[in-house]
């Protein structure tokens, strides 16, 4: 996410929004398209963003949802699926309309649910290609939003966006201003910082140390090293994601090793984090990656400087809790005082209908 803090600085890119004469809402949203509403909504069919969705529209969120895309809550994160549905039951009886992923997203199970809008992510609206016109043949208004592009601006403009939608602009405005000002105090700290740039290996820990899992260049983890100014080694050896070369990451001698986990089903061996995740097993798990070859010798081995960070947690309203932890890792002296752990259960708090349990950020050896 390096581009956001480079223009954290900056004036942010405002969503489009307005009123014309009566109640009606207009938005231009995350696609530059331009969505007009007679009033907010009230029957939404939620394709993605489903904490920031909750966040932004506050009290009575989960009732005027009216159908989901529910494999990339259920199944991506099943630990914070459990915690959602044991608060509101109603949300696993809601209707199903599929996933753009699987291809099992349905038009016509989307347009059943009788909404008047229908959010979803920008990678979802883009892979429904021409078939997302049947919405506007129904006279069913989509908002697309855009948190996976990791820019400030897009954030922002996507929070504000869903404010203007659901009639929470207010709501809406206090969570981007608060947003911008912790990534402004992010980039201060770290062009604060005298210490020399650390190197970084990021890897998706899924598979266990038996299997190489992809690093990320440019996005997700990558994007957010280079924003923090740390030394990724995956830069020039990937495009976006994949998996280095054994080889090429002992030879880089790598002096902070991240593991990014989460609450996958089915995966023995991955580190587990998130929602309902035990302290006590993501350190084993993380701690077994050790005893690959060559990996106890490394200087983040020996410096104990392995990290795991939940995966599900970018892309998100929130992720600038996990901006200030690995800033907190690469830049210690700069970020003494900050604790990411409590400000991200402090904004859950504040904003979400859930208490943060589980383990999101971590180190091996603490």
């Amino acid at each position: 996410m390096s581009n956001t803090l480079k223009s954290v600085m900056a004036a942010g890119l405002l969503a489009t929004i307005g009123t014309t004469a009566g109640a009606e809402i207009t938005i231009t949203d995350l696609r530059d398209r331009t969505v007009t509403l007679e009033e907010p909504a009230q029957r939404v069919m939620l394709g993605f963003y489903f904490q920031d969705f909750l966040a932004i529209a506050g009290e009575g969120a989960i009732d005027r949802i009216v159908g989901l895309s529910r494999g990339p809550w259920a199944e991506w994160r099943p630990g914070q699926w459990e915690v959602y549905t044991q608060a509101f039951p109603q949300l696993a009886t809601l209707p199903d309309v599929g996933d753009t992923g699987s291809s099992t997203f349905s038009i016509e199970a989307a347009i059943a649910t009788q909404p008047d809008l229908i959010v979803l992510a920008a990678w979802q609206y883009d892979a429904l290609g021409e078939s997302a016109e049947q919405f506007a043949a129904a006279d069913i208004p989509v908002l697309v939003l855009d948190y996976n592009a990791q820019t400030l601006e897009k954030h922002l403009a996507s929070t504000r966006a869903l404010g203007a939608a659901m009639g929470a602009d207010d709501r809406a405005e206090q969570i981007a201003t608060f947003y911008e000002e912790m990534l402004a105090d992010t980039a201060r700290r770290v062009a604060a910082s005298t210490g020399t740039p650390k190197k970084v290996y990021v890897e998706l820990a899924q598979k266990g140390p038996d299997e190489v899992g992809n690093s990320y260049s440019g996005g997700m983890w990558g994007g957010i090293i280079d924003g923090l100014a740390g030394q990724n080694i995956a830069n020039g050896q990937v495009e976006n994601w994949g998996p280095l070369a054994p080889e090429y990451v002992l030879a880089q001698q790598p002096e902070v090793i991240l593991l990014a986990g989460s609450e996958w089903l089915d995966r023995p061996a991955a580190v587990p984090l998130g929602f309902a995740q035990n302290a006590d097993l993501a350190k084993e798990r993380m701690r077994a990656y050790l005893g690959r070859p060559g990996w106890s010798e490394l200087p983040a081995a020996q410096d104990g400087q392995l990290y795991g960070i939940y995966h599900g947690g970018t892309r998100s309203v929130s992720d600038f809790a996990y901006f200030r932890f690995l800033g907190k890792v690469l830049h210690p002296e700069a970020f003494a005082d900050v604790d990411p752990q409590a400000e991200l259960a402090k904004f859950y708090a504040d904003w979400l209908p859930v208490k943060l349990d589980g383990t999101f950020m971590i180190q091996a050896d603490e």
